[in-house]
């Protein structure tokens, strides 16, 4: 990997990456063994203490994850890295229905995995040096940006605060993967749909009397949605959803109140809550671009959609982003065509629609029917979830949707190389 720190008044790439977090790092990955120039524009260092893509946070990778990480050859790099997840409990606080998925019943080593955010980071940045068909320009700002007929321009200030320089650089094609708040959203004036979930995530990593077992819960509070992950050393990964000003009042309460709470919403399967991580807190919104493709431009990952956490399919989702367009990049440069052509974007776009409405309608269906206390519908959602549990088709067709496996899969999503 080439890192850009001085000036260049015109310099030339296929693809230029903004955003360098996983999912922008996971496609330069992707593409490496393509001849194809490619740049990444990240504001964020790598080994700087405050890159938000790689923190301490908890990542659940499904199992179609794994198999892009297969198709990548990174899984070996991963794996030991992760704890399996062999079975996900889902139940409703205070009434009668649940549901189980096991691996063993999917013929699967495990439904998914579980990574801090660091650790998968550290595996894509080490894979990032190695590649020499990439320039990593960071720190650096977007600041302005045209598509035009045959390139796009891309102006960026490198460099730190007291010392950035501006630089313009072109390409065939530009990839939004610079999150939730995209500047390049924003610099083209791409609108959103957005849905205010009115909640609060609250994130921490839980210590429990009992060993997890492999088994990530996930249950529906009179709050909100409660999921812990297993992670090593026989930690959980808490994500607890609550009101914005509920969500402030837990945050006040020392280390013994804050167990004791979370032990009442969950209930004594994992025994007694013995220790708690350092407590973190984000707004949740559904946010959908309106647009996932322009000419010489496409959205991928949390700049094209940014999902509730419930079930854990944001990331995946953005990681089957990648590995489509890395697909239809791939096939499209070995048959001489234009990449960021308008028609080849739009196949993957009309690609990728099925999944992002099928997943979006899927979290969004959760939050609602769960977080409706009417008692009939209360009854058919717990005699739902039973259903599910005892009828193998259902259960089979839910493992197989939350393990990433549905519909039309790209061939790093079938675990093969490009």
């Amino acid at each position: 990997m080439v890192t850009s720190n001085k000036q260049k008044t015109s310099t030339d790439y296929d693809l230029i990456i903004i955003g360098g977090g996983m999912v922008g790092a996971s496609l330069a990955c992707a593409l490496a063994n393509q001849p194809l120039r490619i740049a990444i524009v990240e504001a964020v260092p790598y080994q700087a203490d405050n890159q938000p893509s790689y923190d301490d946070r908890a990542i659940a990778l499904s199992f179609g994850s794994r198999r892009i990480f297969d198709g990548l050859g990174l899984w070996p790099k991963i794996a030991p890295h992760t704890t399996a997840i062999n079975r996900i409990h889902v139940s409703d606080q205070g009434r009668f229905g649940f549901a189980r998925l096991d691996s063993k019943q999917e013929n699967v080593d495990a439904l998914g995995y579980v990574i801090t955010a660091r650790n998968l980071g550290r595996t894509l940045v080490h894979q990032l040096d190695q590649l020499k068909n990439l320039t990593l320009i960071s720190p650096a700002k977007l600041t302005d940006l045209k598509l035009g007929d045959d390139h796009a321009t891309a102006v960026i200030n490198v460099g730190k605060e007291n010392d950035r320089k501006a630089e313009t650089i072109t390409a065939r094609l530009i990839v939004a993967a610079d999150g939730g708040n995209s500047a390049v959203r924003q610099l083209l004036d791409i609108q959103t749909t957005a849905h205010d979930y009115n909640q609060t995530a609250i994130t921490a990593n839980i210590t429990p009397e009992f060993p997890h077992q492999h088994v990530a819960y996930e249950r529906f509070t009179q709050h909100g949605p409660l999921a812990l992950l297993p992670m090593e050393d026989n930690r959980c990964a808490l994500v607890w959803t609550h009101s914005p000003k509920e969500a402030e009042r837990i945050l006040e309460l020392n280390d013994a109140e804050f167990l004791s709470e979370l032990q009442s919403c969950f209930g004594q399967r994992l025994g007694r809550f013995l220790k708690t991580g350092k407590r973190s807190a984000y707004p949740l919104k559904l946010v959908k671009a309106q647009e996932q493709v322009r000419n010489r431009l496409t959205l991928i990952g949390n700049a094209a959609h940014t999902l509730h956490p419930i079930a854990g399919q944001g990331f995946n989702l953005g990681l089957r982003d990648v590995a489509t367009l890395a697909q239809i990049i791939t096939d499209s440069s070995q048959q001489n065509q234009d990449i960021g052509a308008l028609d080849i974007l739009e196949h993957y776009a009309q690609w990728r629609t099925r999944d992002h409405r099928l997943v979006i309608g899927f979290t969004n269906t959760l939050v609602s029917t769960f977080s409706n206390h009417f008692p009939p519908l209360a009854l058919a959602r717990n005699l739902g979830l039973i259903a599910t549990d005892i009828i193998p088709p259902l259960k089979h067709a839910l493992s197989k949707h939350s393990m990433g496996l549905s519909g039309k899969l790209p061939r790093l999503a079938r675990g093969l190389p490009l």
